[in-house]
């Protein structure tokens, strides 16, 4: 596979592991209950939107800054990425949220702890509602990422990464109450497993994958359907198609994968 053959390949996957590894510091550590005093929904929510743009503004011109299992899998349904990328992608950001978790869990003061801002159901919440609620949230935020970041586009307004923080942010207001909000298997793995509790935790597995599976599969085969052949979609999951000569390719950054450095920065300028 010409992905493997990249000196790239590597960094890309460390990109994603340490991308993974920040956000989830931050934004469990803006979830930490410090005093009596209720939590703060719209703040956690900011954290975790700001979390998340600042991230990908910081590796999306290098991995394409997923960060996220199910957004990663959202664009191997559409034939962004090889198989073998989004395995590794995917692996790389459950590592990074376990030690980001492991990270924040180790500086902070035991009686602060508490559950490290696992996701956790409401008392009153069933399961199906809490998977309905989840699959709705990833929905919204992977059909956002898949807009804001579609190579496809003539250049227009707005900045991605601030699309998609913003596209979080929305969906932490919303959905703390309910669930803590994942719309990010990883980000719900990594406190689990630092703090042993996996209570109903398939919910934020099962949910979020399957919003971004109803995302992808609207966005890319019903909304804007990309002008693939079936040899051409197998070529890119099996790695064997290089979207663009290796020089444009190695500066462009992968066109299919990546986040577009330049375009986002233009974009930005623009706002």
């Amino acid at each position: 596979m010409w992905e493997v053959c990249s000196w790239t390949f590597s960094r890309d996957i460390f990109a994603e592991f340490l991308g993974t590894l920040v956000f989830v510091f931050f934004g469990l550590g803006s979830a930490l209950k410090w005093s009596d005093t209720p939590m703060d929904i719209v703040a956690v929510s900011l954290a975790f939107g700001l979390g998340i743009a600042t991230l990908v503004k910081c590796v999306g011109h290098i991995s394409g800054g997923h960060l996220n299992p199910a957004v990663t899998f959202a664009f191997l349904l559409g034939c962004q990425v090889s198989f073998l990328r989004a395995m590794l992608y995917m692996a790389a950001q459950v590592l990074g949220a376990v030690a980001g978790a492991a990270l924040l869990y180790g500086i902070t003061p035991s009686t602060v702890r508490g559950n490290l801002g696992i996701n956790s159901l409401h008392a009153d919440l069933s399961t199906g509602a809490a998977t309905a609620l989840e699959i709705v949230l990833t929905f919204q935020l992977v059909l956002c990422i898949l807009s804001a970041t579609d190579e496809r586009k003539e250049p227009c307004f707005g900045c991605p990464a601030l699309s998609i923080g913003l596209s979080v942010t929305l969906g932490h207001i919303v959905g703390i109450p309910f669930t803590g909000t994942s719309m990010n298997p990883a980000r719900s793995f990594g406190p689990a497993v630092i703090v042993g509790k996996f209570t109903d935790h398939w919910v934020f597995w099962v949910g979020p994958l399957a919003g971004a599976t109803i995302a992808t599969l609207l966005y890319n085969y019903v909304l804007f359907p990309r002008k693939m052949d079936r040899s051409e979609r197998l070529a890119v999951l099996k790695g064997i198609q290089r979207p663009e000569p290796e020089d444009t390719w190695q500066e462009n950054a992968k066109q299919t994968v990546e986040l577009r450095s330049h375009s986002i920065s233009k974009s930005c300028a623009e706002v």
